[in-house]
């Protein structure tokens, strides 16, 4: 298939389109060490450094969360790839001076995999580094163990009560201790109607036909459990979606929570809107009460067509710090 896409080497597009991002915000982060996203402002050593990885071609995840109140360095894989363990300690290395480092991992085996290697050479090095992993994705199953769990989206409202957390000035036992609770409530679930192209390769992730959506395939073309079925209305693609997602949450009535939709790539605003109008209206059917919302592109995949609907559940606590001041280039909060 001919791929329609404005690159020059895609050998090359990691590094260039992290030049290009660097240069687009110098004012909120820079590039280290070609693959090294930091924040362009350190935050001072006596508070926790919150660090990621993951692989390019998920814009503007992971790296466009670097800054103010969030992230403070994002590892950067090649496409759809996780960094080396090497990259990953040469980025906590960064951080020795500080309280300490928490490192986010999304629950993929290369993700997990390098970066349970590299906690293996910074420990040998001396670093204070601990780990939180996020595996939301319910499309194994509501009961599914979190080990057969996908990390998808919700790593970034994670993210946004780590970094808050950190700016405080907390503890990083006190720091993964706030992500795990509001970790252990939190769901997403994705549905796709078309796949993505791999912008390296040329070819198509997955296949859907031209009449076929799949609600829980991966963000990387991996299945979603029930295969492929007939295209339906929004509105019951949102109502089947927010329902699973309620119980995967346990959410009770009168609960805070969050409800987001992420654009994959190809969908619209308009369609996101339609989508979010219905499962708000199931979730405040339940007795939940919606206090954070957004509809946008966060965690993408090249020009796949389809959303992850997530859904996190808040005490005062968690709540207070997602909505504390933030200042990265997609993500602000004054």
């Amino acid at each position: 298939m001919v791929m329609k896409k404005f690159l020059n080497d895609p050998q090359r597009v990691t590094n260039e389109l992290l030049e290009g991002y660097a240069l687009c915000y110098p004012d909120k982060i820079k590039l280290v060490s070609e693959k090294i996203v930091v924040r362009a402002n350190p935050k001072s050593t006596d508070k926790v450094a919150i660090v990621t990885l993951g692989g390019a071609g998920h814009e503007p995840a992971l790296e466009g969360f670097v800054g103010e109140g969030m992230l403070d360095a994002s590892v950067v894989g090649d496409i759809f790839a996780a960094p080396g363990a090497p990259k990953v300690v040469e980025a906590l290395r960064l951080f020795k001076d500080h309280k300490g480092i928490v490192l986010v991992v999304l629950n993929h085996e290369g993700d997990q995999r390098n970066a349970n290697m590299a906690l293996m050479m910074a420990a040998k090095e001396g670093l204070n580094v601990k780990k939180i992993v996020t595996a939301e994705d319910i499309a194994p199953g509501v009961d599914a163990p979190a080990s057969e769990r996908r990390g998808l989206g919700g790593c970034i409202p994670l993210i946004k009560i780590l970094g808050a957390a950190a700016e405080k000035g907390l503890d990083a036992d006190a720091i993964i201790e706030l992500g795990e609770r509001f970790n252990k409530r939190m769901a997403t679930l994705a549905v796709t109607l078309k796949v993505a192209t791999h912008p390296q390769a040329g070819q198509e992730i997955g296949a859907l036909g031209d009449d076929q959506m799949e609600i829980g395939m991966g963000q990387h073309g991996e299945g979603g459990g029930n295969g492929p079925e007939l295209m339906r209305s929004a509105d019951w693609v949102a109502e089947t979606m927010a329902k699973k997602l309620i119980r995967a949450i346990d959410g009770k009535e009168g609960e805070k929570v969050a409800l987001i939709i992420n654009g994959s790539g190809a969908t619209t605003l308009m369609e996101m809107f339609v989508v979010f109008r219905k499962a708000y209206e199931v979730v405040t059917g339940a007795g939940l009460n919606v206090v954070a919302s957004k509809c946008a592109e966060i965690l993408t995949v090249q020009e796949a067509a389809g959303f992850q609907m997530f859904m996190g559940v808040f005490d005062d606590e968690t709540l207070a710090l997602y909505n504390a001041p933030s200042d990265t280039p997609y993500w602000i909060v004054r």
